[in-house]
C-alpha cells in the first residue's frame, strides 16, 4: 500500500475511486464505504483512502485526544482490507480554511484523479464545514467523477458510529465492539522487554507499551488473540498497570500466549480482544497472583 503523508502535493499516477472519512476505529460503517471503493478496482481504479491528520476533532479541540485506531493501526488495516492509496492529508489553519468548491476541484478531481467517491451522509468537509455529500453529487459530473452516498449502517437496530464503539469500549463490552467493527478490537506494537515476572512465575508474557493516543478498555483481564510472526495465537491479555509487580503508573498490554515461548523483543504484533474476563486487582502477593493466573489460563482455553 502507498502511503501519501506530510504533503499537500498529492501525486498520483492512476485514476482512483475514493472513500472519504475520519476512519476512527473502521468499524462496519466505514467498510461499508471501503466495499464500494474495492469494487471498483476491478474496473481499473486504484482503491484510495482519503483522511485527514490529526483528525478534525483532535484537531478543532472537539476529543479527548484518545483514538480506537491510532495511525499504525489504521495503516495496517487498511493494508489488511486490500487499499491501494492511504492518503493523510495534513490538517492546519491553512488546509482548514481551504473552500469546499476548491477542495473538490483541485484536491480531489484534480491531484487525486478521482472518477468514483463514497462519502457517507453526514460527510463535512472545507472551510467551516461547509462541503458536503450533496456538494460532491452536484460537482461531480463537469469534474469527471460520480458519488455513491452511503446511508448509516444499523447493529441490532442502532445507528453505528464511532462514538457509538467508543462507549463500548469504555465500558468493556468487547462482544458488542466485535459486532460493530467486523472484527475483534485491535491494539498494535512493538514488543518492549517488562520485569519478567511472568517468566519467573511460570507464565512467560509478551508486552506492548500502546500509544497515549490508544483509547483502551478497562483494565482487567482479556480473553484475546495474538498475531506474531505471521501466526495467531490463542491469549489471555492483561490491560493495565500489574500493581501486584510495580507501583510504576505505566499502562501496558500483556499477553500470555498459548503454545507459544519464544523472545520477540522488538518485532510488532497485533493483540486482539475478544471477551472481558476479570478486572484487574492488586494480591497479596507473587504466590496468590500465580494461582490467580493459573486460573485464567485455565479459563481462557474453555473460551478462547
Amino acid at each position: 500500500m502507498e502511503i501519501i503523508t506530510n504533503t499537500t502535493d498529492i501525486c498520483i499516477g492512476r485514476e482512483t475511486a475514493a472513500a472519504i472519512g475520519k476512519f476512527d476505529g473502521i468499524h462496519i460503517g466505514h467498510r461499508r464505504l471501503l466495499e464500494e471503493i474495492l469494487a471498483r478496482k476491478s474496473e481499473g481504479l486504484a482503491a484510495c483512502v482519503f483522511t485527514f491528520d490529526p483528525p478534525p476533532a483532535h484537531f478543532f479541540g472537539l476529543s479527548d485526544g484518545k483514538e480506537l485506531t491510532t495511525k499504525q493501526e489504521k495503516r495496517l488495516l487498511f493494508e489488511k482490507i486490500g487499499v491501494d492509496i492511504l492518503i493523510e492529508y495534513p490538517l492546519n489553519r491553512e488546509t482548514a480554511a481551504t473552500p469546499p468548491e476548491v477542495f473538490v476541484r483541485d484536491i480531489l478531481a484534480g491531484q487525486m484523479k478521482a472518477r468514483f467517491l463514497a462519502a457517507g451522509r453526514d460527510l463535512s468537509f472545507g472551510a467551516g464545514g461547509a462541503g458536503n455529500a450533496a456538494l460532491l453529487q452536484e460537482m461531480g459530473p463537469a469534474l469527471g467523477f460520480c458519488s455513491r452516498i452511503i446511508d448509516k449502517v444499523c447493529f441490532h437496530g442502532t445507528e453505528v458510529s464511532s462514538t457509538l464503539v467508543r462507549s463500548r469500549v469504555e465500558n468493556g463490552d468487547m462482544e458488542s465492539v466485535c459486532g460493530l467493527l467486523g472484527m475483534p478490537f485491535l491494539v498494535a506494537g512493538e514488543v518492549v522487554q517488562g520485569n519478567r515476572i511472568g517468566r519467573k512465575l511460570g507464565f512467560p508474557t509478551v508486552n506492548v507499551l500502546p500509544e497515549d493516543t490508544k483509547l483502551l478498555p478497562p483494565n482487567g483481564v482479556y480473553f484475546s488473540r495474538v498475531c506474531a510472526e505471521g501466526k495467531s495465537y490463542r491469549a489471555i491479555t492483561n490491560v493495565g498497570y500489574k500493581p501486584t509487580v510495580t507501583r510504576e503508573r505505566v499502562m501496558g498490554v500483556e499477553s500470555y500466549l498459548y503454545d507459544f515461548d519464544e523472545s520477540i523483543y522488538g518485532q510488532s504484533i497485533e493483540v486482539y480482544l475478544y471477551s472481558f474476563h476479570r478486572p484487574e486487582k492488586r494480591f497479596e502477593n507473587m504466590e496468590a497472583l500465580k494461582r490467580q493466573l493459573q486460573l485464567d489460563i485455565a479459563a481462557g482455553e474453555k473460551s478462547i
